[in-house]
């Protein structure tokens, strides 16, 4: 098996489309919870086989803060960053003190 070591761009495109247009909340619960709990928005930047990226402001003039967050594994296959990004934010759930909604 060969390591990825970048996804294609157009998967991570598809990724930061989805999570940014259909999953805006559960970028920025993970933001509050691996980043500052102060934050106001979030938005998904990149994913690599070894992590998902971020970035979220505080609603300040200091700008944009960057955030990476480790999966549980390195992955390489499409399937796999869903389970992770699932899996980061029952975690990030877990952290707040917040119900997951069912998957």
């Amino acid at each position: 098996m060969v390591a990825v070591t970048r996804f294609p761009d157009e998967i991570v495109h598809a990724v930061l489309h989805h999570m940014n247009d259909d999953h805006a909340d559960d970028s920025l619960l993970i933001a509050r919870a691996f980043g500052d709990r102060g934050a106001t928005d979030s938005r998904m930047i990149d994913v690599t086989p070894d992590a998902g990226h971020w970035v979220y402001s505080l609603g300040d003039d200091l700008g944009e803060r960057a955030l990476s967050v480790r999966w549980s594994r390195t992955i390489s296959e499409r399937p796999e960053i869903r389970h992770e990004i699932v899996a980061l934010y029952d975690r990030a759930c877990t952290i707040l003190g917040e119900t997951p909604r069912p998957h």
